[in-house]
């Protein structure tokens, strides 16, 4: 939890950034599909910023051709910075490295798909790989392996002074693979794609990093899950304003054929991470309660509003434990029958 004088310290900044409104955060709005170019879109969701509470109203639009959905209007380098600002680092880095270090179990899942295909590769690159505690488990998987990480923030930097990757790349990914061309024998990408502002432009940095015969693995969000329609803004995935591409599992089949790669394995089911119902309930509760502390806010909550909150939270305890059972023991087995599996994970073989 964050100290009240490091909040404290933090607020004049942000109360300066907030100072002539959020609109200067965004691009001007598309009129067209990023994905396809078509013109028919129709707006799928609206919604806040559910997890930090930063200010802001954004919008999910679908192309009604190729049923891409994107971020419109879409966030400005200004705007990602001030949204992604103590979210993976600052304020919410020990927080969010406790988050992602504990998942070793979905980690090796992950570095297993890749092993009918690859039992052994020699080298391998997980773009967007954060702090590095993918590359970690994985190698108890592959242990005759060696993992790099890329990551255009400085937790690269501390997944190599872990140990957790070999060599550390920081820097966006397409600007950084032509020298890093054919070096490896598989790219990873978990749920970095719909972090880019260009998923076209990354798939093409991947193939020019992969070697002949090399594979690439990638895990994305499925915006096709039922939970997606049922849950509407409380799934989690949608993840605003982070997430600005949401990419159909036909779509990036087809384009990743168009670029020179085959599809070997398409799996819905083990790529589920099994959260909805835990993580709708939680983030109906925290919107619902008043705030906690965050430096974006103009100032402390007092004691009468810090009591409320608690007691909300605490009268939710039910409910989150309902959703936990409900998502590990009643809807995993059933994910990929249901079709609310949250993600699928496509592994490519490049030609």
């Amino acid at each position: 939890m964050s100290k009240p004088s490091e909040i404290e310290a933090l607020r004049p900044g942000y109360r300066q950034d907030l100072a002539d409104g959020v609109d200067r955060f965004f691009e001007p709005r598309r009129t067209t599909c990023p994905w396809c170019r078509s013109g028919r879109l129709t707006t799928r969701l609206r919604t806040t910023d559910l997890l930090q509470h930063k200010p802001g109203r954004f919008v999910l639009d679908q192309c009604q051709d190729c049923r891409h959905t994107f971020q419109n209007p879409r966030l400005n380098e200004t705007g990602l910075e001030f949204y992604y600002r103590d979210f993976y680092d600052g304020l919410g880095e020990q927080k969010m490295s406790g988050t992602l270090g504990g998942r070793t179990t979905m980690y090796r899942g992950r570095a297993e798909s890749m092993v009918p295909h690859d039992p052994t590769p020699k080298n391998w690159l997980d773009v967007g790989t954060g702090h590095g505690h993918f590359c970690e488990a994985a190698r108890e998987v592959l242990p005759g392996t060696a993992f790099d990480g890329l990551d255009f923030t400085d937790g690269v930097h501390l997944a190599a002074r872990e140990g957790r990757v070999e060599h550390a790349f920081r820097g966006a990914f397409p600007e950084l693979a032509p020298d890093l061309a054919g070096r490896y024998d598989v790219v990873s990408m978990f749920h970095y794609l719909e972090h880019s502002t260009d998923p076209d432009r990354e798939l093409r940095a991947a193939h020019e990093t992969v070697r002949p015969g090399g594979h690439l693995l990638i895990e994305v969000p499925d915006p096709e899950s039922r939970y997606a329609r049922l849950l509407g803004r409380w799934w989690l995935p949608w993840l605003q304003p982070q997430h600005l591409h949401f990419i159909p599992v036909a779509n990036l089949r087809e384009r990743l054929t168009a670029l020179g790669f085959t599809v070997v394995a398409e799996q819905h089911a083990e790529a589920h991470d099994p959260v909805d119902l835990l993580a709708a309930v939680w983030l109906a509760l925290d919107h619902t309660a008043p705030p906690e502390d965050a430096p974006w806010l103009p100032a402390a909550p007092g004691a009468l509003r810090r009591t409320l909150r608690a007691a909300l939270l605490i009268a939710g305890i039910p409910a989150l434990i309902a959703g936990t059972l409900l998502d590990r023991f009643a809807v995993r087995p059933l994910s990929h029958r249901l079709r609310v599996s949250n993600a699928y994970r496509i592994v490519a073989r490049r030609d």
